[in-house]
């Protein structure tokens, strides 16, 4: 016992960045033992001796970090996370560089760079990948919503960022007297390990019962994991093209938005944010909105098919009505938790009665976002409600000047929260924009530069297939469009909050 609390107290004290690189190490030797047993060689040796590699520089990195200890605080944390996103594509990039021979540097990077920021785009064809890559990739991703997870909580939190400004309305960026509450002090190696002991048992375990449950449903088991990685990561990564699942039907459905479900409150996870009070599910104020949002979108849909009947004279049968109902809802909580994954009727929800993608809908959902500190992207549910409260409270006094609003909580969310959470929107727009226009430059078209950006930046990556009435490719952009698009995938997944806030120089020593 005594060496077993040497090893991890020697390890609490290692950088993020040299435990993160050995625990993909560790993770390449995963897909080596599955491709040896799927007598693929050549696939396992370039996993096997990447994992080697990798593991003897962890090794070097960690004697030479342990030898010139150094000061943590909250904000070197916040530069080794983005440090993570420099770094970690790279060694999972490593393997592939063996197995895909005739990819380029930039490919490789772009696509783990997609994964691990649960982007989930892919330049290559499915059929094209052994199923060994087709685990990396997904053990990418997982790792990556790991991640996200952590650094919402034990990084991100406590100075107030990635949504916890809209939560206790106070400057983004820095300590508070809620943040301190929230394990915002003391070591923050100490809070990284305490949240990392708190996340991995319930999110491990909450992915290994979904890979359970789509077995049960007659999944393909290699297919089953990977979907169930990427679900609870929100990658989206897939075996199958974009489509859900591949045998298990309805019931993979069902478990597969089940669980998507769960990337729309904070509340479901172990620790509370800074500022958070806990109550009742059906209150949660998330919940609620991302509910709504996805009946709204089936709503819509429907009547949108039915009134086109009705002006043509046709009728539908009950079980078309069935499956366009079931493909339009799966898919608005896919797209809407920012996960991607495509109904098996999501075709015949879409082109009934002969009308176009709702493209639209979709791109509205994915900037839109899930909740706050879960592993979905975009604006997030939060900082929508806190706009949405505003909107109301301006409201109220224009009718009766005098009122107060109704409670503490609720007057921060509506004033200094919808203040920060504006900010935000305002700078993720100017990213849309600036972005948008930096990829017309490289010979991309307006429309199809659009869909690409808000794919990237709200980590959507099936979004561009699915979007506009014409699949826009990734594989055919050149080499600057997907540095562009790489670097915005990074962006949405840190927030422009988070980077404000490392890169202002009076933040460097706290």
């Amino acid at each position: 016992m005594r060496g077993r609390t040497g090893i991890m107290a020697w390890m609490r004290d290692l950088p993020l960045l040299v435990l993160a690189l050995g625990v993909v190490a560790l993770m390449a030797l995963v897909p080596a033992a599955h491709a040896a047993m799927t007598r693929d060689p050549h696939t396992a040796q370039a996993f096997f001796y990447s994992g080697l590699l990798l593991m003897v520089l962890t090794a070097m990195l960690a004697i030479v970090t342990r030898a010139q200890p150094r000061r943590q605080t909250a904000h070197s944390q916040l530069a080794a996370l983005a440090g993570a996103y420099a770094l970690l594509p790279l060694a999972f990039a490593l393997p592939l560089t063996w197995i895909l021979r005739d990819s380029g540097g930039m490919d490789l990077w772009f696509e783990m760079v997609s994964a691990f920021t649960t982007t989930g785009a892919t330049l290559y064809d499915p059929a094209r990948l052994p199923p060994a890559v087709h685990l990396w990739r997904a053990m990418a991703g997982w790792l990556g919503g790991f991640f996200v997870l952590l650094a919402a909580y034990a990084v991100l939190a406590p100075l107030n960022l990635g949504g916890s400004e809209v939560i206790s309305g106070s400057l983004p960026g820095h300590n508070t007297a809620q943040g301190r509450a929230g394990g915002g002090t003391g070591d923050p190696r100490e809070r990284l390990a305490r949240c990392a002991g708190a996340i991995w048992p319930v999110y491990a375990g909450l992915t290994f019962a979904l890979w359970l449950g789509l077995l049960v449903a007659n999944e393909d088991g290699l297919v089953a994991l990977t979907h169930a990685m990427g679900t609870l990561s929100t990658s989206g990564v897939a075996m199958t093209g974009g489509g859900a699942v591949a045998g298990s039907g309805l019931a993979g459905e069902a478990l597969l938005c089940g669980f998507m479900l769960l990337a729309l409150s904070r509340r479901l996870m172990p620790l509370p944010l800074p500022g958070q009070r806990q109550g009742r599910l059906r209150d949660d104020p998330e919940i609620r909105l991302g509910l709504a949002l996805i009946a709204l979108v089936v709503v819509v849909l429907l009547l949108r098919h039915l009134a086109a009947d009705a002006a043509t004279g046709e009728g539908e049968s009950l079980a078309g009505l069935a499956r366009a109902f079931w493909g339009s809802l799966f898919t608005a909580a896919s797209f809407l938790t920012t996960t991607g994954y495509e109904s098996q009727w999501w075709i015949s929800a879409r082109d009934w009665a002969g009308m176009g993608s709702p493209g639209l809908l979709l791109m509205g959902l994915a900037i839109t976002g899930g909740g706050v500190a879960t592993t979905a992207g975009g604006v997030t549910l939060l900082r929508v409600w806190a706009l949405l409260l505003q909107g109301r409270r301006e409201l109220e006094k224009i009718v009766h000047p005098s009122s107060v609003g109704s409670g503490a909580a609720a007057r921060r969310l509506a004033g200094e929260g919808a203040w920060y959470a504006w900010i935000f929107f305002m700078l993720f727009a100017l990213s849309v924009a600036l972005v948008t226009a930096a990829l017309t430059l490289t010979g991309i078209g307006f429309t199809e530069a659009l869909v690409l950006c808000i794919s990237a930046l709200t980590t959507t990556g099936p979004l561009a297939a699915v979007a506009g009435d014409v699949p826009v490719a990734w594989a055919p952009l050149g080499a600057g469009a997907k540095l562009i698009l790489g670097l915005a995938m990074v962006l949405g997944r840190l927030e422009t909050l988070a980077l404000i806030a490392l890169l202002v120089p009076a933040n460097w020593r706290r």
